[in-house]
């Protein structure tokens, strides 16, 4: 129980840093530091897009509309810290 308890807070960890890289990703491209019409960072961008879409629009829902501000992504560290929260608990009580 205990081994996939810590592949969930793997996968939770990787999660954290796709949303965290898209996050900065995102500043970089509106203040034109990035571009995406770069192979390499239009990749890099695209591929993000296509795993938090599915995550982000779920959440994009139940959130109020806040003109141009998104804080989808923060709503979504939070979620997962609160999952990793539960998740160390329920493993330190088992062991």
């Amino acid at each position: 129980m205990i081994s996939l308890i810590q592949i969930i807070l793997l996968i939770l960890g990787v999660f954290r840093f796709f949303v965290i890289a898209h996050f900065i990703m995102s500043w970089l491209i509106r203040f034109e530091v990035l571009n995406i019409r770069q192979e390499f960072v239009g990749q890099v961008w695209y591929g993000l897009e296509r795993i938090l879409d599915p995550i982000y629009g779920r959440i994009r829902r139940y959130m109020p509309d806040l003109g141009g501000i998104d804080i989808t992504p923060i709503a979504v560290l939070v979620s997962i810290e609160i999952l990793r929260i539960f998740l160390t608990n329920a493993m330190i009580s088992i062991a």
